[in-house]
């Protein structure tokens, strides 16, 4: 489980509801956040799966993790995969990926 900025946020991140089984489904979960990536984004709850990135918590005011998302897609392009086509590898569906890179 990741630790979050601040208790506001650890309560609030994908908050778990026994109603629903997906946050974008839940009209309590407001805040995602995307281990693979290291992003933080409000939830659109329009049916989809969208989200607005953000880079300050709205609770602690603390400036959040850079987006690794480009980097992650730069690693797999790197390793030969192509995640649209390509199976991804177990340990870049979360933020594994990341500690293998700086145990480099």
């Amino acid at each position: 489980m990741t630790n979050h900025c601040c208790e506001a946020m650890n309560s609030r991140v994908n908050v778990p509801c026994d109603q629903h089984d997906d946050p974008f489904a839940c009209p309590d979960a407001l805040i995602g956040f995307t281990a693979k990536f290291q992003e933080y984004g409000l939830l659109i709850h329009d049916g989809g799966t969208s989200s607005i990135i953000i880079a300050f918590c709205p609770w602690c005011g603390r400036r959040l993790p850079e987006s690794q998302r480009g980097r992650w897609f730069d690693e797999l392009e790197h390793r030969g995969i192509d995640p649209w086509e390509d199976e991804v590898p177990a340990e870049f569906q979360d933020d594994r990926w990341l500690a293998e890179l700086h145990q480099k």
